[in-house]
């Protein structure tokens, strides 16, 4: 009966990190100048790379440390535009961000200067990215009734009654929807099998100004703290310093094929860390290896999702865009948490969901600047 729920939790864990947000990844590499294959190529990279971190976390700390790619990371690449230099050099990007985490974990004085960013300020940027993507459901009703209404219709539902599922749910149904497409237009036109496709890197000031900082910023404040903070709460201290290690070194073997990040989980951090897995706490590792050889699994199944994702762009526009509405209300809330100090956080917000480019560097890193030259200002004495 123990094996049994710390397999169902493993099997969870992986089910619910990779439904509610590979649309997200998808869209992200897409708009950071990938080719569908390309991204396809990014998808099964990040796979691979979180199943191969946890499998090492689990086995040498007997903790359950579940691992994710960057999900705010992913939705930030999908608000901006491709780099001049496009892919490779967005590529770059992902590899400067991976060394950033390792060196988070081995010089503590990096840790602390991420940590001087205000939390308020880091949500706002990313609450901002966020506004462009979650309109996406919108349009798409507005263009496709029939196939968009069934999608947003479960997802209502379950994020009243199941909110951990709704968005595999919706994503679920998408996947339905492309189905129908398919058979209705003549089948997918794309490879089935997975595939790298590696990529020689280019290294650019705007790419890594533009895509690398922000990406390394809300992967910290929104992915890496928060996981360590869920974990915590079931009594467990995350290895700080071989987590980042290990999640920098997964991000620079990954970004070559695509991978642009992975991180500490943060939402199923909790599936696999709670009692409901295992009564005894010091077993509850063992759903993480579940869940990395599911990720193993899910990997050889990531081009054939890209492929279908294909017959209908905008469906995955959708589905990716619920999926992150839960994340944009829980940044707003953040942002605007402190009462007396929110000019700093509304101007970080507004400047990211401009969506300007000056000198080649998107919003993301311009909002970031200009909500700390704000707060710097405008903090009282």
């Amino acid at each position: 009966m123990e094996r049994r729920r710390v397999a169902l939790a493993g099997v969870t864990t992986a089910l619910v990190g990779f439904a509610s947000s590979s649309a997200v990844v998808l869209a992200g590499l897409q708009a950071a100048g990938a080719s569908p294959a390309q991204a396809a190529s990014g998808l099964v990279a990040l796979c691979l790379t979180q199943a191969l971190g946890m499998l090492w976390l689990a086995q040498r700390t007997k903790l359950p440390v579940v691992l994710a790619w960057s999900t705010p990371g992913a939705a930030l690449l999908a608000a901006g535009t491709a780099p001049d230099g496009g892919w490779p050099a967005a590529v770059g990007a992902f590899a400067i961000a991976g060394v950033l985490i390792v060196l988070t974990g081995l010089w503590p004085a990096l840790a602390r200067a991420v940590g001087a960013i205000p939390a308020t300020i880091a949500q706002a940027m990313l609450a901002g990215v966020l506004v462009a993507l979650c309109l996406a459901p919108v349009r798409a009703l507005v263009d496709q009734p029939l196939d968009i209404l069934p999608i947003v219709l479960v997802w209502l539902v379950l994020i009243r009654f199941a909110p951990t599922w709704a968005s595999p749910a919706a994503f679920a149904v998408g996947l339905i929807v492309l189905g129908v497409e398919a058979a209705l237009h003549g089948g997918v036109n794309g490879p089935l099998l997975p595939a790298l496709e590696p990529v020689v890197p280019s290294f650019t000031w705007q790419a890594a100004v533009g895509i690398a900082l922000p990406l390394y910023v809300v992967t910290m404040a929104s992915q890496n703290v928060p996981g360590s903070a869920v974990l915590a709460s079931y009594g467990y201290r995350v290895p700080w310093r071989e987590s980042m290690v290990v999640t920098g070194v997964g991000t620079l073997a990954g970004a070559p094929f695509g991978g642009h990040a992975i991180n500490l989980a943060a939402i199923t951090a909790a599936l696999a860390a709670s009692p409901d897995t295992h009564p005894d706490p010091s077993q509850r590792w063992r759903a993480v290896r579940v869940s990395a050889l599911l990720y193993l699994v899910l990997a050889a199944l990531s081009t054939a999702l890209t492929t279908l994702v294909g017959v209908a762009p905008g469906v995955l526009a959708a589905v990716a865009g619920l999926a992150l509405l839960p994340t944009l209300a829980s940044s707003l809330r953040a942002a605007m948490a402190e009462e007396g100090g929110r000019i700093p956080p509304v101007i970080t917000f507004v400047v990211a969901a401009s969506g300007i480019s000056v000198l080649g560097v998107g919003a993301a890193f311009w909002a970031l600047l200009a909500g700390l030259v704000a707060h710097v200002l405008l903090r009282r004495r």
